[in-house]
């Protein structure tokens, strides 16, 4: 994650590295190597560290989302926020509320490095290539370019680490009820391989990748324009000396959240079903405990689009959406200050140990 309107000096707080003016030094050859380096390993500890608390902080609406997408339509248990909450604290206990929430850190960690560095390299490629072009070398990303970094960056990480987020949704939707039940996430891994073949492992992986370019691009599209317009014009006063308070960056996270995850939530539905497909022995909450039509079957992306409509109308494309739009403004925010915050820890250390 990357700004243009970094100051530096000894007042800034958790603010991201000035793309434009790292682009200039490295072409007049004054980033040491091992500067480089240590931006790197930054970038990494700091993205994993944001997206392992952020998650942490969200996940029993999380896991009731992916239930409420998942459920049998002819055997209705989680019928709305609140009570599927308590639904699950009564049935399941505290520990239900967290459920999967292990392997979604397993997850979301290492992906949310790859994501946050991913991002940084390609927003500091596709700027050189548009000063290059423009021949303007003070040329600053804009809000399309911002995009495409995004995208990029969400489709490498979604794709590196797939394979557990496909085996985390299952293990999130068992409980106790489940006639088979996945120990842990490579008990998972190796069951799926060995009954479902390694192809099982990317199942809505497509409507993954589509879902990616609005929800993740229009995410750091919407928090970095947010910021720079908030720095230029600085309304009500809630801009000092170009620096933005924490307050005001987790209201531009959130803002950026809510805007990707809408237009990207039919998608994000369509994978979590296509995940079930072909799972023997399912889950409890998927097969309606075995007293209710059986879950639909899907061959392909397309027609799961045109099964969940024909059967269940156009709102079984949003179902989960009131949980998960809870869910995403803390977590999105949450993400992002986190992510500044540890990267300028980082970053202090770094220059004391120099």
């Amino acid at each position: 994650m990357a700004s243009e309107d970094v100051k530096t000096s000894e007042a800034t707080v958790t603010k991201f590295v000035n793309l434009a003016e790292e682009a200039k030094l490295a072409r007049e050859g004054v980033k040491a190597p091992s500067y480089a380096f240590a931006s790197i390993c930054k970038s990494l500890v700091a993205g994993g560290v944001a997206g392992g608390v952020s998650r942490t902080a969200v996940a029993p609406l999380e896991r009731l989302k992916i239930l409420l997408q998942v459920q049998n339509p002819h055997n209705i248990k989680y019928n709305g926020t609140l009570q599927g909450l308590k639904y699950i604290w009564r049935t399941e206990g505290f520990r239900g509320l967290f459920k999967g929430n292990g392997t979604n850190c397993a997850r979301i960690v290492p992906n949310s490095a790859v994501k946050f560095f991913s991002y940084e390299q390609a927003s500091k490629g596709i700027l050189w290539l548009y000063q290059q072009k423009t021949g303007n070398e003070n040329a600053q990303l804009t809000p399309v370019l911002r995009l495409g970094a995004g995208a990029c960056a969400g489709i490498i990480a979604m794709s590196a680490t797939y394979p557990m987020d496909m085996v985390r949704g299952r293990i999130t939707v068992q409980t106790e009820k489940s006639p088979y039940q996945y120990r842990g996430i490579f008990h998972a891994l190796s069951t799926v391989l060995r009954e479902e073949g390694p192809r099982a492992l990317y199942k809505g992986w497509l409507p993954s990748v589509i879902g990616v370019i609005p929800y993740v691009g229009l995410n750091f599209a919407v928090y970095e324009s947010l910021k720079d317009w908030l720095v230029k014009s600085k309304p009500l006063g809630l801009v000092q000396d170009s620096e933005l308070s924490v307050t005001t960056r987790l209201a531009c996270g959130a803002v950026a959240g809510t805007v990707g995850q809408t237009v990207a939530y039919p998608l994000d539905v369509i994978r979590r079903r296509m995940q079930m497909v072909g799972w023997s022995h399912a889950a409890s909450v998927v097969t309606g405990d075995g007293r209710s039509k059986v879950p639909l079957e899907y061959t392909g992306m397309i027609d799961a689009f045109r099964k969940t409509v024909h059967h269940e109308g156009f709102g079984a494309l949003y179902k989960g959406l009131v949980p998960n739009s809870v869910k995403v403004v803390p977590s999105i925010a949450i993400a992002f200050v986190t992510y500044e915050v540890v990267k300028d820890i980082l970053g202090v250390e770094i220059r004391i140990s120099d």
